[in-house]
């Protein structure tokens, strides 16, 4: 458009406001109708709109989903053209066409038949649309399925669906989610999809003001953004669901979000002490009872000369070496040519494999000292919390790094740090659990005030030995940057291993990687799919950490996964620490946190079957099902049929007497 020059500031003013009524308006209008059919299309109630004449000018996704149709069969037919339902009565027609000739809104339940023939009950609300001279120019239809009483059911159970979406997403996977390839494009509207319920006013009333300051938050955490979801849903259901959707709420508001409730099935006996004595800090006792383990307890060993090298080893401790990469290393044979310092040769060839030296910058000299220094800090007189167990620990975990997907999903420094986590993770274990050392009042529970007492003393102590003396610091060449990083993974490892929070770690590995790996494996479809799986769990160090507090802690419990005859000698082992620990909280009158362990009395058998069936199997389910280890589980159900077999003849003991 062209405007002639013109002196006149009216004349220049009359011709921009011509220009704003007209073509930019027009354009506003333009890119609203733009907005307006983005919404059309996403929004969840099918929408239909008709000309004056019922011929059919638009309809929606959520419309063709309803009713089977594809838009271009419906646009610019009649109404009366399509199939119509005899469910409803005769009149039903004529009533809705005399409101809304008249201009006025009618809603109500009606009948259609889908494109298959078969009838579904809708909510219809139908608006005329008033044009220029108060003409009937459109009709709006907004059409939702009816819900019966049955379908208020499903109505509930759609909602608890909703709500676990909306906490796993985030909650779970707001700071570290994977990239998954939009398998999920369906909208989590909640206010629309709550809007097919009936009003719900006390409900409503009584929720205004708690829900004002909830969004009134400029910072939301994701917990409650679940929770504005959650109250949104409530607003417009069922009493049935609001109710349903209350007790949801005093769930989330819980402080143990992952783990169960710790009753046990059938009162297992056997299973309350497990449970008692190790997800539990004890009782604490009032009586001033103290009790202090000297940090240095039983450090003497005999005095094997430790080789410069792994290379320098003597031939009989290097020929078993050979096969540490197998699942089925025999720990106790390596105790056994090591008078008991199974740790620093594992170490050695372990760390060597791994190129520990290397990543540390640090001499084979200094790793050896620094093994030396670790172990000779494991108390040698305990039965089960000795340096083969760490030995074990150690080899477990370099056998699962092994693993391509878990190999693929964490980088060199976490291998580093994984494998120092198991050589330290109970160095100077006084052979008690941390219920013992809280009722017993002793000086490491009041110094870490009843709250992962041990595993906080395993990795100050083990940083404490280390830093002090340069021979022996494996640290001391690395900038501060790795060591921060290095250090936060050990410690993060090693605190993973305590057993209060055994569930939270299951639970948020099996819902935050396996999960989502499996749904990416399902829409991939392909043999390279662990490839991208892996790489996207590279992406978030918050994924890797899981998978490294899972790691260890399979480690760390998989005696009921080794070959039998290790399994039982382990079996044996932890019931004698258990028994002694029981014998001295008699003696000292202190409360008795697993009464089944009582050497008089325990059945070892029921007590295997007690820990593999509450702890250990649905981990090693989780882990399997990520790190693919088929060895392992074989060896827990024969395992497990062993003892079962046991507990079944009556039998207390590891054997049947004639193996004895």
């Amino acid at each position: 458009q062209q405007f002639m020059e013109n002196s006149s500031i009216t004349a220049c003013y009359n011709e921009l406001v011509q220009i704003e009524h007209g073509e930019v308006r027009s354009q506003f209008k333009l890119r609203a109708c733009n907005a307006v059919f983005t919404a059309l299309d996403h929004c969840q109630e099918a929408i239909e709109i008709t000309s004056e004449d019922h011929v059919i000018q638009y309809v929606n996704p959520a419309f063709e989903r309803m009713m089977g149709y594809h838009k271009g069969e419906l646009i610019g037919k009649e109404l009366t053209e399509l199939p119509k339902s005899d469910k409803n009565s005769a009149d039903l027609l004529d009533t809705i066409n005399t409101f809304i000739k008249k201009g006025k809104e009618w809603q109500g339940v009606y009948y259609a038949r889908r494109k298959s023939g078969d009838s579904i009950q809708q909510h219809v609300k139908i608006t005329p649309v008033i044009g220029q001279g108060g003409k009937i120019r459109h009709f709006v239809s907004l059409k939702r399925l009816h819900c019966t009483n049955e379908n208020n059911k499903q109505v509930s159970y759609f909602f608890h669906v909703i709500i676990f979406i909306a906490f796993s997403k985030l909650v779970f996977f707001e700071s570290h989610s994977f990239k998954c390839k939009n398998r999920r494009k369906d909208s989590t509207d909640v206010k629309s999809i709550t809007s097919q319920s009936s009003d719900a006013p006390s409900l409503k009333t009584r929720r205004y003001s708690s829900m004002a300051r909830i969004h009134s938050m400029t910072i939301e955490a994701p917990i409650t953004k679940v929770i504005n979801i959650i109250n949104a849903a409530q607003e417009n259901s069922p009493i049935t669901v609001a109710e349903a959707l209350d007790r949801v709420l005093e769930i989330l508001r819980t402080t143990e979000l992952y783990s169960p409730q710790l009753g046990t099935k059938d009162e297992d006996p056997h299973t309350s002490d497990l449970v008692g004595g190790l997800m539990t800090d004890g009782m604490r006792r009032l009586s001033g009872n103290e009790c202090v383990f000297s940090k240095n307890m039983n450090l003497s060993h005999s005095h094997l000369s430790v080789p410069n090298t792994i290379n320098d080893a003597p031939p009989c401790i290097a020929q078993l070496l050979e096969n540490e990469e197998s699942w089925d290393f025999n720990i106790f044979e390596l105790e056994a040519v090591t008078n008991k310092r199974p740790l620093v040769y594992l170490g050695l060839k372990v760390f060597g494999r791994f190129g520990v030296s290397e990543f540390l910058n640090c001499s084979e000299a200094t790793l050896r000292a620094w093994l030396q220094v670790i172990e000779a800090n494991y108390h040698s007189s305990n039965s089960y919390h000795n340096s083969t167990h760490a030995a074990d620990v150690l080899h477990a975990t370099a056998f699962f790094l092994r693993k391509e997907r878990v190999k693929g999903s964490l980088d060199h420094l976490d291998e580093v740090a994984a494998l120092i986590a198991a050589t330290i993770h109970d160095v100077d274990h006084p052979g008690r659990t941390n219920s013992f050392l809280c009722n017993a009042g002793c000086e490491l529970a009041v110094l870490y005030n009843d709250t992962a007492v041990l595993e906080s003393h395993h990795t100050a102590l083990a940083f404490q030995l280390t830093t002090k003396d340069s021979k022996c610091n494996i640290f001391k060449n690395i900038d501060r940057n790795h060591y921060r990083t290095l250090r936060q993974a050990i410690i993060d490892m090693v605190l993973a291993t305590e057993m209060t929070k055994h569930f939270e770690h299951v639970n948020k590995f099996v819902n935050s990687i396996n999960k989502p790996v499996a749904s990416e494996e399902t829409s991939l479809h392909s043999e390279g799919s662990d490839c991208e799986c892996t790489a996207n769990i590279k992406n978030f160090p918050d994924n890797q950490t899981l998978i490294k507090r899972m790691m260890i802690k399979c480690a760390d419990v998989a005696n009921p996964c080794r070959p039998l005859e290790l399994c039982i000698e382990w079996a044996g082992r932890i019931s004698e620490e258990y028994f002694a620990q029981t014998d001295e909280e008699k003696r000292q009158g202190l409360p008795v946190v697993m009464p089944v362990f009582d050497r008089n009395t325990c059945s070892i058998p029921k007590s295997q079957i007690s820990f593999i069936d509450y702890f250990i199997t649905d981990m090693f389910d989780a882990w399997d099902a990520f790190a693919h280890l088929p060895v392992l589980m074989q060896h827990l159900a024969n395992n497990y049929k062993h003892w079962k077999t046991l507990d079944e003849l009556k039998c207390r003991s590891l054997r049947l007497p004639s193996e004895n």
